[in-house]
């Protein structure tokens, strides 16, 4: 049996000697254990579904709720948030059904002028008018934004959190999906 000689030379003994304290000096004096929950300025955070109002933070440092009432008051206001993205969603779709319905006159108006009988297909895009346009993006920036809050409170695994705002999405589809349907199935028309 054959063994590999190591050679010991003074810069590996260096090595072996730096590697524990520099893998303590990455850790910046936080415990990196996964055993129990990330310990943190402000609170703990929990790594698994919970209930428990243990302070966990809310897309910033200063926002984290202590007690039951403070939760409750973010549930709230992620309520709130998820009832105006709904909202925003059906306003979209509304604009969108009523530009859709703008370009299709114009094209038509254009195309009698000028005797020709080309009919506007979904397959063209109609041209920039930057009054809907710059709508559409700052509303679809809006919603995307949103989407991003609720990813990040959804990661908090608060489950009272992730429960407000499945019912705060279907009770704001129930009030404003409507409106998105009617603007879809007009379009259509």
């Amino acid at each position: 049996m054959q063994s590999l000689p190591l050679p010991l030379t003074p810069s590996l003994a260096l090595l072996l000697l730096a590697l524990p304290h520099a893998t303590h000096a990455m850790e910046n004096g936080m415990d990196m254990s996964m055993d129990d929950g990330m310990s943190l300025a402000a609170g703990n955070m929990l790594p698994f579904l919970h209930f428990s109002p243990i302070s966990d933070t809310l897309l910033f440092n200063g926002w984290v709720p202590q007690s039951g009432g403070a939760v409750f008051g973010a549930c709230v206001g992620f309520f709130v948030l998820a009832l105006v993205e709904r909202w925003l969603g059906a306003v979209r779709a509304m604009m969108e059904a009523g530009w859709g319905r703008e370009a299709r006159r114009r094209a038509k108006s254009e195309n009698d002028a000028k005797g020709k009988r080309r009919k506007f297909l979904g397959l063209s895009a109609p041209p920039f008018v930057p009054a809907n346009d710059i709508m559409r993006g700052v509303i679809h920036a809006v919603q995307a934004a949103l989407g991003f809050v609720f990813m990040l409170v959804v990661m908090t695994f608060q489950a009272s959190y992730i429960i407000t705002l499945v019912i705060g999405l279907g009770v704001g589809e129930m009030l404003f999906g409507r409106y998105a349907a009617a603007a879809a199935a007009s379009r259509g028309h």
